[in-house]
């Protein structure tokens, strides 16, 4: 039998949450409808999370502000220079616990949902994990469970705000590459739904600094996310890029801490692939694969996939 944690985490109820954000949507009601269905170009989305209050609401980059939405960008924009980051175990370190968090919320949903014991409950989520990259794609195609459902029980049924902080280091190290001018836009690209994505940029405080965001749809069939191709096409073509053209996602960067998702990235041509990897045990690990050479080369080769421990060394990898 898996013995799971028995950490405790305050919960806010579910259906408040859910409507805590779900009602900041509905002002958005038109650009949600066109958001990634190939209009002329993305609507502005604010967002402002009422679970902070007035006074944690007014430091900079709680109010989330996307000038691009959730795409595309407008077709005179074609071909730009953009930074895309991933969110989750990126953006904010693993020591939050929120991927604990969010483990133990799949788990009792993939148990008391199939009606599964705990041993077949850990085994069929993280069979679906590496078979798709998500576990709510497995339940999807094979249990025909509802995406949004599990949605509102597993991400935003999180307590993000006891565990995310207000990140100033954060907020000025991506601050410094943003005004570096080296890049056109800065753009989120996540496994999560819209709902998550958006909270954790507000708690961290660095709503303002993106320009656009790509999020796994849940309201469609099939789901898909990384490190699918056309998760990656679909970002593309969000963003105007000419996938096509080699020369085009050479001047592209990438950062996640997914080695799925950066090994995908570079495959496509991505011509700056980062892997976030705080850990010197986990980059140990990596080096031990058959294929580390390949992808990564032997640290001096700026066209392989580069390795970031310190997010606060990023201004100094990209070079401002």
């Amino acid at each position: 039998m898996i013995k799971l944690s028995t950490r405790l985490y305050t919960t806010t109820p579910q259906k408040i949450l859910r409507m805590t954000v779900e009602q900041q949507q509905q002002q958005q009601q038109s650009i949600q409808s066109q958001s990634q269905n190939g209009h002329t170009s993305g609507q502005p989305v604010k967002y402002v999370n009422s679970e902070l209050t007035t006074v944690e609401q007014a430091k900079p980059g709680r109010k989330v502000e996307l000038p691009f939405g959730f795409g595309p960008l407008p077709k005179d924009h074609s071909n730009k220079t953009i930074f895309f980051f991933d969110i989750d175990n990126c953006l904010y370190p693993k020591s939050t616990r929120i991927f604990e968090m969010m483990q133990e919320k799949i788990h009792e949903y993939f148990k008391h949902n199939l009606q599964l014991n705990d041993e077949d409950a850990y085994r069929l989520h993280h069979d679906y994990y590496k078979t798709y990259g998500l576990a709510i794609e497995g339940l999807v195609r094979n249990h025909q469970v509802d995406a949004l459902d599990y949605n509102s029980k597993v991400d935003d049924a999180l307590d993000l705000h006891a565990v995310l902080r207000y990140d100033k280091s954060l907020r000025d190290t991506l601050l410094k590459v943003k005004q570096s001018g080296k890049f056109d836009y800065f753009w989120l690209v996540t496994n999560a739904y819209k709902n998550h994505a958006l909270r954790v940029i507000s708690f961290l405080g660095i709503g303002d600094l993106f320009d656009g965001l790509t999020y796994c749809d849940y309201s469609k069939f099939p789901i898909v996310c990384k490190p699918m191709k056309e998760y990656f096409l679909n970002v593309f073509d969000l963003t105007r890029l000419n996938y096509e053209n080699k020369e085009v996602l050479a001047k592209q960067w990438f950062i996640d801490d997914s080695e799925l998702n950066v090994k995908a990235a570079y495959d496509l041509g991505v011509g700056h692939v980062i892997h976030y990897v705080e850990h010197d045990e986990d980059v140990a690990k990596l080096k031990q694969k058959d294929d580390f050479t390949h992808y990564y080369g032997d640290g001096s080769s700026r066209s392989k996939i580069q390795i970031l421990s310190q997010f606060s060394d990023l201004p100094k990898l990209v070079g401002v």
